[in-house]
């Protein structure tokens, strides 16, 4: 009974201490009344929105999360090099800007979302579309003198570990 209550009261536990983080965060100090208000927006706001959301998908793997996360970040490291040394180094005859076409074997809309968002945070590639049955997804490269390779590497090192983590 209580568990029940608990769920409908935090219906996204995550998001609610999201909010109150951010809160906090936005009035920049942090008191008594900052954090009953926080919490308050953290309740109300979920609860409003619960409609809008998907049925609630399984937790994902919180280790397997963090693994990935410190994979993009030095990933976007590395990309932020290799950017810089195409714009300054490279001329525009020898660069090879393509559309890349990636099959995804993700399903859920949070993977898929992750993906593409992980792509566009990536300098020097954009997702740019979705197929209508969220089978496919179209991809920017500034430089790829080979497609498939670049395909190949963001179906290894994204997808695979997020299908790991979501699914």
């Amino acid at each position: 009974m209580a568990l029940r209550l608990l769920q409908r009261l935090f219906p996204h536990p995550f998001l609610t201490a999201l909010l109150v983080l951010v809160w906090c965060l936005l009035v920049n100090g942090l008191s008594l009344g900052t954090l009953v208000f926080g919490m308050i927006l953290g309740v109300l706001i979920p609860i409003a929105t619960a409609a809008y959301w998907p049925a609630r998908p399984a937790a994902p793997r919180i280790g397997r999360l963090t693994v990935y996360l410190v994979i993009v970040l030095w990933d976007i490291l590395v990309a932020n090099v290799q950017v810089a040394m195409i714009v300054l180094f490279k001329s525009n005859a020898k660069m090879a800007p393509n559309w890349v076409m990636i099959p995804l074997d993700l399903r859920t809309p949070e993977a898929i979302s992750m993906l593409a968002g992980t792509i566009t945070l990536t300098p020097g590639t954009v997702s740019a579309d979705l197929s209508a049955d969220g089978g496919a997804l179209l991809v920017h490269a500034l430089d790829a003198p080979d497609p498939d390779a670049v395909r190949d590497e963001i179906k290894h090192r994204y997808e695979r570990r997020l299908k790991e983590i979501f699914e």
